[in-house]
């Protein structure tokens, strides 16, 4: 929010600090990303959070003192929160129109009240606090985030001498937050310009070093000088600084002409203009001319002079306002990747160089795309078309991907889904002598002769093939078609050193696809039943390396591939004492695997490993004693596991107890894979038990130690989750003190972690010993902290836990205290069908156990109105909980009548014709709850509530007998649902419940006979006497 803020954000005074922000789609992306870091930052950070700002945020706001609740203290139209510093200042003061906020907590809560205006409330803050992290941090941080610091241990020294606080360290980490989001801010303000590029960085430097051809001492001289502001340029071709290049501009020009003074010059992508010349001053101050020249013929009457005397080359550049339209092809799509910017721009300077040659000798040349654009599929629509033109539209293409690349600290790397961009030397003299070296090897091959290439491919291999710049070589020169030519020969020598190669160069995400694309894939795969053991083996390796994608995978089970790769798997049963040959063919059967590995990422390719009878080939190769072995074959079953017949098949197969005795190894990869697959093979009761016989509980609560790996930790938590659903297990756990780690772990963590720890916490607090543990840890408040969030499957968690902790008294009132159930109820908003019935189980023992729930759920303005519209969902388990949290809710008279009045009878009515008992057992309990009230048992009997209502004493569920039992004896009550009831045959099935062990199903049953007895009685005796 510092630097981002100020210098790229778009307002409309731009020298003035009392302006206001534009409303253009680059604001509106900044409003977006800020609001977004405002509303999780309670929830990923809760100690910072809690800090007290330096000043407080002041601005003008739409809230009224009407919008404030629970944890506030309002007076008329001033608002106070009860949370204060340590001066007992407010951290949040409503003073209409204006409010006042001293921490990111306060500003999460009013965020969230704001409801459909938040945008507008953060745009109103940031007008008013243009540089907001002063006002947060103080001037000496805001110092720092200008100086771009990431020394941590630095920065903390620096403040702990200029102030003596406790809080430091907070106040520390809360800069690298707010530094670490300017960057954020700044890399996608740069990613959304480069979408937008008209004028370009090649064509810019193009003219400048023209135009630097100019320069001399001769009176024909166009210019005395011209040279740029800054040496550095970034790998997009810009040396504007980013937070400039965000507003389109590329470089700055210091040009000297012979007759005028010296002129300051942007280079924009909306054209060139003057500046003032002046540091960080950027300010246009003249006409936006369309490119160098027009600008200097303006300026200086020499410049203009001269040039049109000249035949200079710099007339021959191509305007950008000029350039005809070429249909551009994804170049993915076609196999190849794009190149990069560096190439494009020097294949534009030796078109430039044919061209002007060209012209020189008076002919006419007609202008074609370049072969490699030819095999990407490169249209024209007109007949002739300069390779300039194609350029500037592929630099669009992969402009989006630079900002990233240049001022990322680091990127997901997705070899599913991305290609990685190219990174080439800006001209051939800065290429390596490698590159030349390799070109020269690859031509050899494909003139020589069988023993003329084994020595080549020797040769090559010499090479460091893992760089990049060697495996462009062999690319460039056409190498990948001569490999991949060679494994369809019949001479071995060739086959193996064209893998070897393979091999090597497929760690390139681009050769990997265009090793698909060429056909190589199935050349490699026929070579995997091949008769001699080393090609197999580097056949499958070679396979598990280009075979990380979806089309190479496809391709490979297409081709018969899973086949042949699970048959290397069959080596000898004994793995530990192997002769000279028998290590061999394990070593085929590990490379088999790792192809296995990582072709098993595809659903049909799973299916078919199974079906080529993997699996226990799998087992047998989980007793090796190598891990080099176990890593691939334990990883290909975690991958697997997530298939019901794999893990059917793991079990019964005896691969439980390997897996855990496995789990005890010193590799913290192998670890991770194990616990992977236990975590999603313990769905299974049967598996749960296995591991615990197997003493694997206290292996996976050892694991936690080791929290700084997070992909581990990821995989023990999710274990222990899921192991931690018998409660067998948990009582296991507890003797070794899981639960307290486990409560640690639920601050500071990545999601994947939390969702696992979150789940566990749930399981676990199950137990009422446990409820007691988690609140003497100190569990309960990141518990409520985390309902903030956004992850679905972290939500269903949390409110599972939540509601499992609501059971005790105790818990309850720390939970109330917290506003929890406030944000339990507000995610019943949520779209996620699940988190919508996990927050309405949630609210059931939250109700049941809160001190006064009956002005508690009041006190939720809109509450009682959203329950009975979640009565409108199409899913029963939402349907189910709602009426669970509805009889709660009725137990109190007033609640009752508003549920009424807001027609919660119609709905309920409605329902009753499902077959799920489970919906049945709750929709019968909630009738019952809701009879009590005025007159709603007459009018279930008018919506026809009853008639299905006897259906469910059909059930097998007793628990549906029950709560059935317990509505039928209230809607009973009324003469009319009596007539219906007994019509329907009600009588006989109660008889027959008056017979039950359940006093309170005996009692409900024996109740509503009576009243329809009651009411045959009176009806006889108006019969006989009337």
């Amino acid at each position: 929010m510092g630097i981002t803020l100020s210098r790229a954000a778009q307002w409309t005074t731009a020298s003035s600090n009392i302006g206001k922000l534009e409303f253009t789609p680059m604001n509106e992306l900044l409003l977006k990303e800020i609001l977004s870091f405002v509303e999780e930052f309670s929830s990923q950070h809760p100690q910072q959070a809690e800090h007290v700002f330096k000043e407080p945020l002041q601005w003008t706001t739409t809230l009224v003192a009407s919008d404030f609740k629970t944890d506030y203290d309002i007076s008329d139209s001033v608002v106070q929160s009860q949370e204060k510093d340590s001066e007992g200042h407010p951290l949040l003061l409503l003073s209409p129109p204006n409010v006042y906020v001293r921490s990111f907590s306060q500003l999460c809560k009013l965020v969230h009240l704001t409801n459909d205006k938040k945008l507008e409330e953060v745009r109103a803050c940031l007008e008013d606090n243009r540089n907001p992290v002063v006002k947060v941090l103080g001037p000496s941080f805001a110092a720092e985030l200008e100086g771009d610091n990431q020394d941590e241990t630095r920065l903390f020294a620096k403040v702990k001498e200029e102030e003596e606080h406790k809080d430091t360290d907070d106040k520390v980490k809360l800069f690298l937050l707010l530094q670490n989001l300017d960057k954020q801010l700044l890399i996608k303000l740069l990613h959304e310009i480069s979408q937008q590029v008209e004028l370009n960085p090649a064509a810019v430097k193009n003219e400048v070093e023209m135009l630097k051809r100019s320069c001399g001492n001769g009176e024909s001289r166009l210019l005395k000088s011209i040279q740029y502001t800054s040496d550095y340029e970034f790998s997009n071709g810009c040396r504007a600084p980013p937070w400039r290049q965000v507003h389109g501009e590329i470089c700055y020009l210091v040009i000297e002409p012979c007759d005028s003074e010296t002129l300051y010059i942007t280079c924009s992508t909306a054209g060139v203009f003057l500046n003032r010349g002046e540091e960080n001053d950027y300010e246009r101050t003249s006409d936006t001319y369309e490119d160098l020249v027009s600008l200097l013929k303006s300026k200086s009457p020499q410049f203009a002079k001269n040039i049109n005397k000249q035949d200079c080359a710099v007339q021959e550049l191509p305007s950008t306002q000029k350039i005809q339209h070429v249909e551009s092809v994804d170049a993915e799509e076609q196999g190849q990747p794009q190149r990069s910017y560096e190439q494009q721009e020097k294949n534009v300077h030796e078109k430039a160089r044919q061209q002007h040659t060209a012209n020189k000798a008076g002919g006419k040349m007609k202008y074609e795309p370049c072969p490699r654009w030819k095999d990407l599929g490169l249209k024209c629509l007109h007949s002739e078309v300069h390779c300039f033109c194609s350029w500037l539209l592929f630099s669009k293409t992969s402009a989006g991907a630079l900002p990233v690349e240049v001022f990322s600290e680091s990127s997901t790397e997705s070899e599913e889904e991305e290609e990685q961009p190219e990174r080439r030397p800006e001209s051939n003299t800065d290429l390596p002598s490698e590159y030349w070296h390799i070109q020269k090897l690859v031509k050899y091959i494909k003139g020589g002769d069988q023993r003329f290439t084994v020595l080549t491919l020797c040769t090559l291999m010499d090479f460091n093939l893992m760089q990049e710049t060697c495996q462009l070589a062999i690319r460039d020169v056409g190498g990948l078609e001569v490999l991949i030519n060679l494994l369809d020969t019949n001479e071995v020598k060739c086959k193996i050193g064209s893998l070897k190669i393979l091999r090597k160069i497929s760690s390139s995400v681009q050769i990997r696809r265009a090793i698909v694309e060429m056909g190589g894939l199935q050349s490699i795969v026929k070579i995997v039943d091949s008769e001699e053991e080393e090609l197999m083996a580097l056949a499958a390796e070679t396979i598990a390396i280009v075979a990380r994608f979806p089309k190479a995978r496809r391709t490979v089970r297409q081709y018969g591939g899973i086949k042949k790769l699970v048959k290397l798997l069959d080596c000898v049963s004994n793995l530990a004492n192997l002769s000279v040959r028998q290590e061999k063919d394990v070593e085929i059967a590990r490379c088999g695997t790792l192809a296995l590995w990582s072709c098993s990422k595809s659903t049909r390719n799973k299916d078919a490993i199974r079906k080529a009878g993997g699996i226990p080939l799998l087992g047998r190769l989980l007793k090796s004693p190598h891990e080099s072995m176990l890593i691939p074959v334990v990883g290909t079953l975690q991958e697997c596991a997530s298939e019901e017949s794999y893990r059917i098949a793991i079990q019964t197969e005896g691969m439980i107890k390997d897996l855990v005795k496995i789990l005890g190894s010193d590799n913290d990869e192998l670890q991770m894979h194990c616990a992977s697959a236990i975590f999603k093979c313990a769905e299974d009761k049967q598996t749960r038990d296995l591991v615990r016989e197997y003493k694997g509980l206290q292996l996976l609560v050892s694991l936690l130690s080791k929290a700084d790996n997070k992909h581990l930790l990821a995989a023990a938590t999710g274990a222990i989750w899921k192991c931690s659903i018998s409660m067998e297990n948990v009582a296991k756990f507890g003797e070794y003190n899981a639960l307290e780690v486990l409560v640690n772990l639920l601050t500071d963590q990545p999601e994947e972690v939390l969702v696992n720890v979150v789940g566990a916490v749930g399981e676990f607090a199950q137990i009422p010993e446990n409820k007691a543990t988690i609140r003497r840890c100190g569990g309960i408040k990141p518990l409520v902290n985390l309902l903030t969030g956004t992850n679905q499957a972290l939500l269903v968690n949390v409110t599972k836990a939540v509601g499992a902790c609501a059971t005790d008294m105790d818990n309850m009132v720390i939970i109330d205290q917290l506003d929890g159930v406030r944000l339990v109820w507000s995610l019943l908003k949520n779209p996620s069908a699940d988190v919508q019935s996990s927050a309405a189980w949630a609210l059931c023992p939250c109700i049941n156990n809160a001190k006064d729930a009956g002005e508690m759920v009041r006190s939720l303005v809109g509450g009682l109105e959203l329950i009975v519209n979640l009565l409108k969902s199409t899913n029963n388990e939402v349907l189910a909980s709602i009426c669970a949290t509805i009889a709660k809710i009725a137990k109190d008279k007033e609640n009752l009548a508003v549920l009424t009045d807001h027609g919660v009878v119609p709905l309920l009515a409605k329902l009753t014709n499902t077959t799920d008992d489970r919906l049945r057992r709750h929709l019968a309990e909630a009738i019952g709850h809701c009879c009590m009230w005025g007159s709603n048992k007459a009018l279930f009997g008018e919506a026809g509530a009853v008639a299905p209502l006897v259906c469910y004493l059909k059930s097998k569920d007793s628990s549906v007998h029950q709560s059935t039992a317990m509505a039928l004896y209230q809607l009973s009550k009324d003469p009319n649902n009596c007539i219906t009831m007994h019509e329907k045959g009600v009588v006989k099935p109660l008889i027959h419940i008056m017979g039950s062990d359940e006093e309170m199903l005996q009692e409900a049953a024996a109740g509503c006979v009576r009243n329809i007895r009651l009411l045959a009685l009176a009806n006889r005796k108006v019969q006989l006497f009337y």
